[in-house]
């Protein structure tokens, strides 16, 4: 009994002890003093601004598009035969001037055929020219005149003049206008064998080569021409409305850092329907060296056209399509603006009051109410900090 008793004075002593330590403890903790809070730092950005200031912006448009070929054109057999080449072969990419004879289809036989239909009008004329001499002897030198022209190897000569009706009855019923006609008729299709070259220009596809036959309407060949060239633009239709018929265009090439000249001829009256573009055409002359080809990619700069109330600033310092951050009390705030014309790098705009401070540059996970200060323009308090902390640790000449 008395060891149990032992026990527990022992316990209630140690638990005392313990209790008594953590009082006196607590009491001396309540005795000091709590050292003072530090009031949060709030992290500054330093932006890129710029006071909102409105002008008369002249902002040129430029945009690439596709060299192409004003002539293009099907080469197409008039007559059926056999093809035959002389000096321009019939390979894709020969290129030939205007008027060369690019082929003949076999005109042999249209030829003899042609020949032996003049010979028998001569014959016809030969039979006339002594009733002529007796009915009507003031036309007899005409019409000697009109046969000794005819040469079997050239074109008919023109027929003398018909005055009266008389004469008129008498050439009809000896066939002899049916028969000059005829000719004319052989002579138009035999001229159809000989196929020539329209423009300068050069062969893009051959689809029937020489010694091949073909028939009347048969494909040949496909030709383009190469003197006079037309680029393709495909501009949006914000930017469209700002080309004009008739505009001075620059034209360049990136890769071989060339200029040409070029004019606007047309726009199209449609959109495409796959890329929403308006297509403008710009001719240029391939006269000057070096040359252009058709298919050439270029970038096209069309002249700018004043917009008057405008302020241009960085495409990336817009975010939400037409949103912009502004510094007010030295915190952002969002402002929605007016776009007026957008370029490959800038966009021109207005909306906005003059004289707000605009972010001209992009920024990333921000939000509204951020605290910021301009590049260049810190605090005032911080400068004089800065300047007080450079004159306190100047050393004293005299001390020294």
């Amino acid at each position: 009994m008395r060891k149990i008793d032992r026990r527990i004075i022992i316990v209630a002593a140690l638990i005392f002890i313990v209790g008594l330590s953590y009082g006196l403890m607590r009491y001396l903790i309540s005795l000091k003093e709590e050292p003072p809070m530090r009031p949060p730092i709030e992290a500054k950005r330093y932006v890129k601004a710029e006071p909102v200031k409105y002008s008369t912006i002249n902002s040129p448009v430029f945009a690439p598009g596709r060299l192409a070929s004003v002539a293009e054109i099907d080469i197409v057999a008039e007559a059926s035969g056999k093809i035959l080449t002389e000096k321009i072969p019939l390979k894709k990419s020969a290129s030939f001037k205007k008027g060369n004879v690019l082929f003949t289809i076999y005109p042999d036989e249209a030829e003899l055929a042609l020949k032996a239909r003049k010979s028998q009008f001569l014959n016809t004329l030969a039979n006339i020219i002594p009733d002529i001499r007796i009915d009507f002897p003031e036309r007899e030198p005409e019409y000697m005149e009109f046969f000794s022209a005819i040469n079997l190897e050239e074109p008919l000569p023109p027929l003398p003049e018909i005055r009266d009706e008389k004469m008129r009855i008498f050439l009809t019923t000896r066939n002899v206008l049916s028969e000059y006609f005829n000719i004319q008729k052989d002579e138009l299709q035999l001229s159809r064998h000989t196929i020539r070259a329209p423009f300068d220009g050069t062969y893009t596809h051959v689809f029937l080569e020489a010694g091949a036959y073909t028939n009347t309407g048969g494909r040949v060949a496909h030709a383009i021409s190469t003197t006079k060239l037309e680029l393709e633009v495909p501009l949006e239709r914000f930017d469209a409305k700002w080309v004009k018929i008739d505009d001075q265009v620059k034209v360049k090439s990136d890769r071989r850092g060339i200029e040409w000249t070029g004019i606007v001829i047309r726009k199209s009256q449609f959109v495409d329907e796959d890329t929403q573009s308006q297509s403008v055409f710009v001719r240029i002359h391939n006269h000057t060296k070096p040359s252009l080809l058709s298919g050439e990619y270029l970038t096209a700069h069309f002249p700018g056209h004043p917009i008057e109330n405008a302020m241009e600033i960085p495409r990336n310092a817009v975010f939400n399509s037409n949103e912009v951050f502004i510094i007010v009390n030295g915190r952002l705030q969002k402002r929605s603006i007016n776009i007026i014309k957008k370029n490959e790098r800038t966009l021109v705009f207005n909306g906005m009051e003059e004289g707000e401070l605009l972010v001209v540059q992009p920024l990333i996970n921000v939000l509204e109410g951020i605290l910021v200060v301009v590049q260049g323009q810190e605090p005032l308090n911080q400068q004089n900090s800065q300047a007080g902390g450079k004159k306190k640790g100047k050393p004293n000449k005299e001390g020294s």
